[in-house]
C-alpha cells in the first residue's frame, strides 16, 4: 500500500508498505479522504513539533518515520477479534488524540497527548488501523468527505465552547486559515451576532465570508483592533488567536471588551515575548484549547450531517497521494490563498 510519511523537516516521502492488518481490537480502515491540517503543515516546514524523532511515543511506541494524516474517513474493511459494535461495511470518520483516557474527557487531553498521523501511522494511506474506540460510524446520508472534515471542525467547534460564546456575543477571530474560518462557522452556529475575522489574505478573507463571517478586516489595510472597536461599541465579548503568532496573540487580547474573553487555537511553532500587564489592565480572561473531547467530535458529526454547519466552502482543491509534496505541502507554504486541501486516496468510497 502507498503511504506519505514523515522522515525529517521538509523531507515527506510517498512510499509502498506492507498493508497493515487489524489485529485486537483494531479496525482497518479503506482511506477515502485525507485533509491536510495546519499541524502537518507544521511538521513539513518546521518539525519536528508533534512527531517522536528520536524517542519513541509513550502512548505508540512509534517514532520517525511515521506515516502522516489525522483528518481522515474511511470504510471499515477489517475487524479485529475483539471489536464489539463495527462491522465491515461501516463509513468512520477517525478520533485522532491518543491519551491515557484516565480522567474526566475535558481534561484528560492535557496530562499527556499525541495523535494518530503524528505518533501513530495515520491516514496519508491508503490503509489504515485504529482502534474501535477511534472510529466513529458516520450517519446514512453523510458523504465520506465530509468526514474528512469532522476533525478540524471539531477544533473549531471546541474553541467556540471554551469561549463560552452564546446568542447575541460578537466575536472576532485572527487569522482565516482553515481553522479560523471553521470558527467562523461554529460561532454561527452558536449564535453569535457579530463575526468578524482578521487576515493579510483577501481569498482567505473571502473563504471566510462563505462560512460565516459578517465583516472582514484586511489587517494590512485596516487597524484591526481599532476597527473591531469601532464596530462592536468597545470590544467583542469573545476573540480567537488563530494566526500563530506575536501581533495577532496581542492584537485578539486588545480587542476584547474588558472582562471578555481570548482562546488561544493556533499551534506556536516557536515562543514569543509578551507583556502580562496588556491582560491584567483589561481584566480579559484567556483560556486556551488543543484539540477537542469526544462528545464535541460526535457533536460534529451531526452537526455536519444535519446541515448546521456548513463545512463545504472550505475545501478550494483535491489532490492525488503520490503528489502529496508538491501539490500538497509545498503548495500551502506558497499559496496563502489555499483553504482546506484533501487528498483523494480511494474516492470510490462514497
Amino acid at each position: 500500500m502507498k503511504a506519505a510519511r514523515w522522515y525529517a523537516r521538509h523531507d515527506v516521502r510517498v512510499e509502498d508498505l506492507k498493508e497493515v492488518e487489524a489485529t485486537k481490537d483494531f479496525v482497518k480502515i479503506k482511506v477515502g479522504y485525507t485533509g491536510i491540517c495546519g499541524s502537518d503543515l507544521h511538521e513539513y516546514d518546521e518539525g519536528p513539533v508533534f512527531v517522536p524523532e528520536n524517542e519513541p511515543n509513550e502512548f505508540t511506541g512509534q517514532k520517525a518515520p511515521i506515516t502522516m494524516g489525522h483528518e481522515f474517513a474511511g470504510e471499515v474493511v477489517e475487524v479485529g477479534p475483539d471489536v464489539k459494535q463495527l462491522k465491515i461495511g461501516d463509513r468512520v470518520a477517525v478520533y485522532p488524540p491518543i491519551a491515557h483516557e484516565s480522567h474526566p474527557e475535558d481534561i484528560d487531553l492535557y496530562f499527556g497527548n499525541n495523535f494518530i498521523g503524528l505518533a501513530q501511522n495515520g491516514g496519508l494511506a491508503e490503509f489504515c488501523t485504529v482502534k474501535e474506540s477511534a472510529a466513529y460510524k458516520l450517519p446514512e446520508g453523510m458523504d465520506t468527505k465530509h468526514g474528512a472534515l469532522v476533525e478540524p471542525t471539531a477544533v473549531a467547534v471546541q474553541a467556540v465552547k471554551e469561549g463560552g460564546v452564546k446568542f447575541g456575543d460578537n466575536v472576532a477571530i485572527f487569522g482565516a486559515g482553515p481553522i479560523g474560518a471553521l470558527v467562523a462557522a461554529a460561532a454561527k452556529a452558536a449564535g453569535a451576532t457579530e463575526i468578524i475575522v482578521c487576515d493579510l489574505s483577501e481569498q482567505r478573507l473571502e473563504k471566510a465570508k462563505e462560512l460565516g463571517a459578517t465583516t472582514t478586516i484586511n489587517s494590512k489595510e485596516v487597524h484591526a483592533v481599532a476597527k473591531i472597536k469601532e464596530i462592536t461599541n468597545g470590544g467583542v465579548d469573545v476573540s480567537f488567536e488563530v494566526a500563530g503568532v506575536s501581533i495577532t496573540f496581542e492584537q485578539a487580547i486588545a480587542a476584547v471588551r474588558p472582562r471578555g474573553f481570548m482562546v488561544v487555537v493556533s499551534i506556536f511553532a516557536r515562543p514569543i515575548t509578551w507583556n502580562p500587564l496588556q491582560l491584567t489592565d483589561a481584566g480579559v480572561k484567556i483560556t486556551s484549547t488543543i484539540a477537542y473531547t469526544r462528545t464535541t467530535f460526535a457533536q460534529t458529526i451531526e452537526a455536519i450531517s444535519n446541515g448546521q454547519l456548513n463545512v463545504d466552502p472550505i475545501i478550494t482543491k483535491e489532490i492525488k497521494l503520490d503528489n502529496i509534496v508538491e501539490d500538497g505541502f509545498k503548495t500551502l507554504v506558497a499559496d496563502k490563498s489555499q483553504s482546506k486541501i484533501l487528498v483523494n486516496i480511494n474516492s470510490d468510497i462514497a
